[in-house]
């Protein structure tokens, strides 16, 4: 028996829950958010990009954010060795917010929530969805709280942003291999009592420790850092012993973090993630749309997770409401060939990241600096600028760039 009627069924309450959800309202969609778990609750996916705050201000959630007082990300650091590579947003290509945040995700998204439940949008948590039935007048979603009941929404429309929990990959039997290689990777916050003053003690940083190795170091407001190593599984597999034994060896690594985070108080028992690159064999099918990681995870190495499951879940949404409206929608150009594109863009960067190629660009010098200004944008999340040659040609650009350096030192 169905129990509730909604125009529109999200499933999840992450940032691209809470944006799609918020488009929705604001537009008078009668929306539901379906949420698995309660909040706060740690979720991975703590560096965000420019690009981004172009969705939170569009739907009316910059504000609440800003109040909170997040560490403030105006660029990123890569460092190899002695080598380091200083990206500032503020020096990009195109036009574009120039700073964003580094946000422990416990508080960023009850922030969301807590600000759309506020304005009246329903979500419910401890809601586990179990079964979507799809017909063509709409979806039966079968939910299951936490005790145990179960409850039946019919909805016109279903969004699908929950991320790694990827509701309807696997219940509509969506999932594909990605082409991406096979990386996992294994992280925790910690105390950070011996922070640097100044500008050092809020940097993103990444230790690259080998061509396929690197640490993240994600400073908070809070006093607390996220620290994690990503590296091809075989690798991640080399070590022993408890996941707090495997960090600790692994931060000690880094020559340049080993003294800052020796002895730190670990907050959690770290988490492993094995293989973390998705994809899916669509990203839209009568009735649904999948946003962000339910529909690809890319690599956390450029930090686009968030960008892309708030850019897709905004398009979703707009999309969406005007098919409720009785509009002619052609998801395949105006959803699925607009995200892939960028999607494209980042894969690429993603794959000659791993290649090395990137790399080369990064750590050469002297530095190019209109060549870093575009490669700053694409970095900043505006993946979509085809004024940027490094974006429209991402796919030789990249190795074109890397062989003139090649050719280079040769001649040293």
């Amino acid at each position: 028996m169905i129990q509730e009627n909604v125009e529109v069924l999200i499933i999840g309450a992450g940032p691209s829950g809470s944006v799609a959800a918020s488009y929705l309202h604001n537009n008078g969609v009668k929306v539901k958010v379906v949420e698995k778990s309660t909040f706060p609750r740690f979720v991975i996916g703590e560096s965000l990009l420019p690009r981004c705050m172009d969705h939170f201000d569009e739907v009316d959630l910059l504000q609440p954010l800003k109040d909170f007082g997040f560490e403030v990300k105006s660029g990123a650091r890569f460092m190899r060795g002695e080598e380091i590579c200083n990206f500032d947003f503020a020096k990009k290509h195109g036009e574009g917010w120039d700073w964003t945040w580094q946000v422990p995700r416990a508080d960023f998204d009850t922030i969301l929530t807590n600000t759309l439940i506020e304005r009246g949008v329903d979500i419910a948590f401890e809601q586990e969805v179990t079964d979507v039935v799809i017909t063509d007048e709409g979806s039966t979603i079968s939910l299951k709280n936490n005790k145990g009941e179960i409850s039946k929404i019919f909805a016109k429309f279903i969004i699908d942003s929950s991320g790694y929990g990827r509701v309807l990959p696997r219940i509509l039997d969506l999932d594909k291999p990605s082409p991406l290689p096979k990386h996992s990777s294994i992280f925790a916050h910690v105390n950070d009592p011996k922070r640097p003053e100044g500008v050092e003690g809020t940097l993103i940083t990444f230790d690259v420790l080998s061509k396929e190795t690197w640490l993240w170091v994600i400073p908070f407001s809070n006093g607390r850092t996220s620290i994690g190593l990503v590296g091809p599984t075989e690798y991640m597999d080399s070590f022993k012993g408890t996941n707090e034994e495997k960090l600790k060896e692994i931060i000690n690594l880094s020559t340049y973090y080993r003294d800052r985070f020796d002895g730190v108080d670990i907050n959690f028992e770290p988490k492993l993630i094995k293989n973390y690159s998705k994809s899916v064999k669509q990203i839209y099918g009568k009735g649904y749309a999948l946003t962000g990681n339910s529909a690809e995870f890319l690599d956390p190495v450029f930090s686009s997770g968030v960008t892309f499951a708030t850019e897709s879940a905004l398009l979703a949404a707009k999309l969406a409401a005007k098919e409720l409206k009785g509009e002619k929608v052609n998801w395949e150009v105006e959803y699925y060939e607009y995200i892939k594109e960028g999607v494209d863009v980042f894969s690429t960067y993603v794959k000659e990241w791993y290649t090395g190629n990137l790399q080369k660009i990064f750590f050469h010098r002297p530095e190019n600096p209109e060549i870093k200004k575009q490669i700053c944008a694409v970095l900043a999340g505006y993946v979509w600028d085809k004024t940027n040659p490094f974006v429209k040609n991402h796919n030789r650009l990249v190795r074109t760039v890397a062989k003139v350096i090649d050719m280079e030192n040769q001649t040293v």
